[in-house]
């Protein structure tokens, strides 16, 4: 009896947990049974009765029960008892549909306890009455949204109004389609009001005539709905060409022109010019008139800047393709017949093919002799002739009008120039060269580099070569494909071109002969015991890479990115392995697995490849004893991490993931389906660096608005390792710069009581000026921050937000509207990049332009440039000015920026900051550039196992891949180090060094333990990284999981930024991690200390909580204050030494006080020096080598030897 109540109350526990409202009722009914006679015994007094009685203390009451129910179904209906709309809602739509998704789940899960626990509930439930109260609110949004499309006229604040109530209303019936609301009615019916002022408005442009002023008006209040009303601009705006139609055949083209001359006083008309097709035109002649140094050949040639430069030469074949230029182009503009004019077209594309295929080098590869380069002047100028004849049809409208080649599209001479450069022409040693070298052209924001990139990829292309054209945006890439589409494929090259991100090209370029993962997939799932041999496909064409933006290209994501295709192999047989390891996880050994019915299952359902079934099986189990030390978080039913500002949803961290669903399946916190589809055995099919991949191409160019701000070691990058040697700085063909800056004035740092009022006090002086203002934050949190402020308050109605998670639509709409006078708009630093913002508006120009304030010191000089640019482009009036928080500072100045700063401040503020930023970036290099090195070696084996995949070698296939996924050592104890690092702001040098060294530790780890007869593979390490108490609980500390291999712990610095910071930093958090480890069953050998503050005292432990309160923390993993001097005693009794390494004089002492309270090693570590990164790899290998040896047994003159060894063969000042 007693065990069946424990039972019970056991079910009800997991049935409550799950809110599994079957099961609730089905043990609330036992328990509702029971309940007298579990009253009975639970009221019996000590006596000689007592000991016969069963102890049912901690059987759950019905009571209990009841009590426990009504606290659920009391915070469902407060969970739906909120308001409909808030300021999240409006403006992020993720928000909404998760606002709404939730609201969802609550009513169903209130209305399925309504219907199925009326009778063992004592109440009713009501659920009706919430849904009633929903519905209420819903009706009056809609009676909102009705209300507003029925005034006669909609200003801004009514459009802003009817996107807020129409997308809450649309989100409402998407996910709870509630009774009696007739929501698709109400959207109907606004949909229909809209569309009778759009076809009002268009009646009255149609009936203005040739009263262009009432014209243009209707055209822009017509127009303003479409771009306000998003969801429907397709049809708004489709109804604006049939007008603009119907007029230019009732009145004529010149109408159209006048209609123009109308239109662009306006910001909204501009944009009317510049959308719709039949006034492109206009648009087109108006921005080759802004170009005012287009077509002048000697100012372009007198303010251009290079290595090498010969100047007559550029002159001359600029000359030469004029002439033929013109020659081309105005013997097929003489016919005013279409079909004479295609004939004509036709013709000249063949001659082109012809012409190209003449002067063509006789050579697969890609050598371009002297003939060939005295011919490309002319080949160009066909190729750009074309190019103009296929957007002709705004220039034959106007044919015999005075400036009617205004209207054509032409390149200028800026564009010519640089494509000669690109290809070799205009070097004053480069007369005898046949082949072409490598260089970049450096071409300014909205100056025509598409157009350069496009015209580069058809001479090679039409010459025998393949062309990947790289940018850094997914959209930009597919833009720029699709605009010279026509161009392409009239050449009939299209094939040969290929548009992309790096990455993306490279993967492309990987998988051309075979896709890696599909093939590994195949193989395994199909018990394959031999490899079919692929068809040989000798590639003819020799590869050139054109690169968009080569900071972007020198970033982390791509010169330091890697490529891991992995494999997840999922089976029914594999499923039930994993089930049964989860169940029977106190097995600690392969052949304990090995000894059960699943693995047998397994075994021989892929007989050919039990050795990576083992091997997986050896991390599984390493992984269940680690796996929750690892930080994740369960979200929308799926595991997920931080990474930096934002959440990865499709990051899977080893084994440590697939346990982490296991786990919270168990939890009730993730679905049975959702487990199903997330776990497997996983399988790395190699690790291709992305530095590597530019070898493969036979010439490497480019174009960028930033070559002049590249760090002297990113151009000591281009030049050693991609024999970038060549570079050239084209002026602007929209004249100087009119940008109002100076860094001795505009910049400004200041407190964080002054902060946000300087911010907005920055906004109202551009906004009393009839300016428009753009405010770039570094992240979306510092942005959300201000926007939510006392100080924005004001104003916040009006104010426009532009985040990676405003949606698309939206994102255009206010990019659209950022530059009209007296707007505000607040950006994350993602946007200072490839985002035009127009300024059309003539008294917002005479007024002063478009204002740029930064809030952040960018960590290289590249993004600074790009967000400057975002103002004052294409000749414009703008400026740009800094206001930067002091602490902010940190990463640049050190944990001591509030005495270093009084230093600098005034007029020399900016140049210190700017030489203390430099210094951090070579050191960040330096790094990168060990970490390159030991991807070289894993880039060139992984190319080698996509040999043997084609060539059907699977002897070498199944090397590679055991050795790709050899398993953690589980038979031999392991020496386990914990690397604990400060991540604060001033750690950006030694979290980058730990990211690109930690590979080539391991290695060099495993590569000396082996020539001492040592297990290479008995240690593991794990990386903790600590900040301070105004950091939120998920970034104080993170954790990765215990490895055995370096890429796992790369994987995961890959996901750290440096932030945060606040003197003294938070080392109790982190010593409060390492005691935690210690006291699991594998414990820890050692802890490893970088940073470059001291701990906290204990007063500054408390002050610094309260930032957040002592409520916020004590409902988090860190309840309970600590102090450092706590856990290093806890550390000290267990005998685990800590080694401290500092890097800044203000954390020497509380260093070397920690390293001797626990007979550790302290030294400093200077890791922005040259050597920096080499240094944090000796200091860190050295510790793990001498205490591997020291847990091995091995006698002190052994552990000293295996130190020496490692120094002999990788210290370079080593003297013994």
């Amino acid at each position: 009896m007693q065990e069946y109540f424990e039972e019970n109350s056991k079910n009800y526990k997991d049935a409550l947990k799950e809110m599994a409202v079957d099961n609730l009722h089905t043990v609330m009914n036992i328990s509702k049974k029971w309940e007298k006679l579990l009253d009975t015994v639970n009221s019996m007094k000590d006596g000689a009765t007592k000991s016969l009685i069963p102890d049912v203390r901690d059987v759950v009451t019905h009571t209990a029960m009841v009590s426990d129910v009504s606290k659920e179904i009391k915070s469902l209906k407060t969970q739906l008892d909120v308001q409909l709309m808030s300021d999240e809602t409006t403006t992020f739509e993720t928000k909404r549909e998760e606002f709404f998704g939730q609201l969802k789940k609550s009513i169903s899960k209130l209305k399925e306890i309504d219907a199925k626990l009326q009778d063992v509930l004592p109440t009713p439930v009501n659920a009706k009455e919430s849904e009633e109260n929903l519905i209420v609110k819903a009706k009056k949004i809609g009676k909102q949204l009705l209300d507003t499309t029925s005034k006669p006229e909609l200003n801004q604040v009514d459009f802003n109004h009817f996107r807020k109530y129409y997308e809450h209303l649309i989100a409402f019936d998407k996910h709870l389609s509630l009774p009696n609301v007739e929501i698709q009615s109400t959207v109907d019916t606004s949909k229909a009001q809209v569309f009778e002022k759009v076809t009002s408005f268009c009646k009255e442009f149609a009936n203005a005539g040739k009263d262009l002023g009432k014209a243009a008006e209707m055209l822009v209040i017509v127009k303003s709905f479409a771009e306000n009303l998003s969801m429907f601009d397709s049809q708004i705006n489709t109804d604006i060409d049939e007008a603009l139609k119907k007029s230019k055949e009732k009145h004529g083209a010149k109408y159209i022109t006048d209609l123009s001359m109308r239109l662009q006083t306006t910001d909204i008309g501009q944009r009317v010019m510049s959308e719709h097709s039949l006034l492109k035109g206009e648009d087109w002649r108006k921005r080759n008139a802004k170009m005012q140094k287009q077509d002048d050949l000697d100012y372009i040639l007198e303010r251009l800047e290079g290595d090498d430069l010969d100047k007559d030469m550029l002159k001359r074949r600029f000359r030469t393709f004029k002439k033929k230029y013109d020659d081309l182009l105005l013997s097929n503009l003489l016919s005013c017949d279409q079909a004479t004019q295609k004939d004509s077209l036709n013709t000249l594309i063949s001659n082109t093919i012809c012409f190209a295929d003449k002067v063509a080098p006789n050579s697969t590869s890609l050598s371009l002799n002297q003939t060939f380069k005295d011919k490309i002047p002319e080949l160009l100028a066909y190729i750009f002739v074309i190019w103009t004849l296929q957007n002709t049809e705004y220039y034959n409208e106007r044919r015999g009008i005075e400036s009617s080649e205004a209207y054509l599209l032409k390149p200028h001479v800026a564009q010519v120039i640089s494509i000669f450069r690109i290809l070799g022409i205009g070097y004053q040693t480069s007369g005898s060269s046949k082949n072409l070298f490598n260089n970049l052209v450096q071409v300014g924001t909205g100056e025509g580099k598409s157009v350069i990139m496009a015209a580069i990829a058809c001479i090679f292309a039409l010459i025998g070569v393949d062309v990947n054209c790289s940018c850094y945006s997914d959209s930009l890439s597919t833009r720029d494909k699709e605009a010279f589409g026509s161009l392409f494929g009239a050449l009939r090259i299209q094939e040969h071109i290929e548009y992309g991100t790096f990455n993306k090209l490279c993967e492309n370029l990987l998988n051309e002969h075979c896709d890696v993962r599909e093939k590994v997939r195949d193989m395994i799932l199909k018990n394959k015991s031999a490899l079919e041999i692929m068809a040989k496909t000798k590639r003819i064409r020799p590869k050139v890479l054109l690169i968009d933006e080569v900071d972007v290209f020198l970033s982390d994501e791509y010169y330091g990115g890697i490529y891991t295709p992995v494999v997840y192999l999922k089976h029914p047989v594999i499923k039930t392995l994993l089930d049964t390891i989860w169940t029977n996880r106190s097995i600690r050994t392969l052949n304990g697995i090995k000894a059960m019915p699943a693995y047998a299952a397994c075994a021989s359902h892929f007989s050919n490849w039990t050795f990576l079934l083992d091997e997986a099986i050896k991390d599984m189990i390493a992984s269940l004893q680690s796996f929750q030390s690892s930080t994740y978080l369960v979200q929308n039913d799926r595991i997920v991490y931080v990474e930096g500002e934002s959440i990865a949803e499709n990051v899977v961290r080893g084994y440590d993931t697939i346990w982490a669903y296991y786990h919270e399946n168990k939890n009730g916190k993730i679905s049975s389906s959702s487990l199903e589809a997330n776990v497997g055995i996983i399988v790395n099919c190699g690790a291709f660096s992305y530095a590597e991949m530019p070898h493969d191409f036979a010439y490497i160019t480019g174009v960028t608005g930033t070559l002049k701000t590249l760090a002297t070691a990113e151009k000591e990058i281009l030049g050693r390792v991609y024999e970038v040697k060549k570079s050239t700085y084209m002026p602007s063909v929209f004249g100087e710069c009119q940008r109002s800056y100076n860094s001795e004035n505009d910049v400004h740092v200041v407190n964080e009581s002054e902060y946000f009022m300087k911010i907005r006090g920055e906004i109202d002086v551009f906004c009393r000026a009839k300016r428009a203002i753009l405010v770039f934050f570094q992240s979306e949190d510092k942005l959300m921050k201000f926007y939510h402020s006392s100080e924005l308050s004001s104003i916040k109605e009006s104010v426009q937000i532009i985040t990676e998670k405003v949606s698309v639509k939206n994102r255009e709409l206010y990019i659209k509207h950022a530059a009209t006078i007296g707007k505000v708009t607040l950006l994350t630093r993602t946007f200072g990049r490839g985002t035009d913002f127009i300024c059309n508006n003539q008294q917002l120009l005479a007024s002063g332009g478009l204002h740029v304030l930064q809030t952040f010191f960018s960590e290289e000089l590249s993004e600074e440039y790009q967000i400057t640019g975002r103002g004052a482009r294409q000749g414009d009036s703008g400026s740009y000015r800094m206001i930067l928080l002091d602490k902010d500072l940190e990463w640049v100045l050190g944990a001591s920026y509030a005495t270093e700063l009084p230093k600098i401040l005034g007029s020399t503020l900016y140049d210190s900051l700017h030489k203390a930023r430099s210094a951090i970036f070579e050191s960040k290099c330096n790094s990168k550039g060990v970490g390159i090195e030991q991807r070289k070696k894993d880039h060139n084996a992984s190319k080698d196992f996509m040999t043997a995949l084609n060539t059907g070698n699977i002897t070498a296939v199944k090397e590679f891949l055991k050795n790709q996924n050899t398993g953690a050592n589980i038979a031999t104890a392991s020496s386990r180090t914990v690397l604990l690092m400060d991540a604060t702001g001033s750690m950006s040098s030694l979290l980058s060094a730990a990211k690109e060294t930690v590979c080539t530790m391991f290695d060099r780890a495993a590569d000396i333990l082996s020539e001492k007869g040592l297990p290479s593979d008995a240690f593991q390490m794990q990386f903790a990284i600590y900040r301070n108490y105004n950091s939120e609980e998920s970034k104080i500390l993170q954790v990765s999981a215990w490895c055995t291999k370096g890429s796992g712990l790369r994987a995961f610095m890959n996901t750290i930024d440096p932030e945060g910071g606040w003197g003294s930093e938070a080392i109790e958090v982190g010593l409060l991690h390492a005691v935690q480890e210690s006291d699991t069953p594998e414990s820890i050998s050692q802890v490893i200390l970088i940073g470059d503050a001291p701990a906290n005292s204990q007063t500054e432990v408390s002050q610094k909580r309260a930032n957040f309160s002592e409520a916020y923390w004590k409902n988090t993993k860190f309840t309970a204050p600590t102090h450092y001097e706590t856990e290093l005693k806890k550390l000290k009794d267990k005998k685990i030494p800590i080694h401290t390494f500092y890097l800044t004089p203000y954390a020497k002492s509380n260093f070397e006080e920690i390293a001797k309270q626990t007979v550790g090693r302290c030294e400093a570590l200077n890791i922005q020096s040259p050597q920096g990164a080499e240094s944090l790899t000796h200091f860190v290998t050295e510790e793990i080598l001498r205490k591997m040896a020291l847990d091995a047994g091995k006698a002190p003159d052994i552990v000293k030897a295996v130190v020496e060894l490692y120094r002999k063969k990788y210290v370079k000042a080593f003297t013994g």
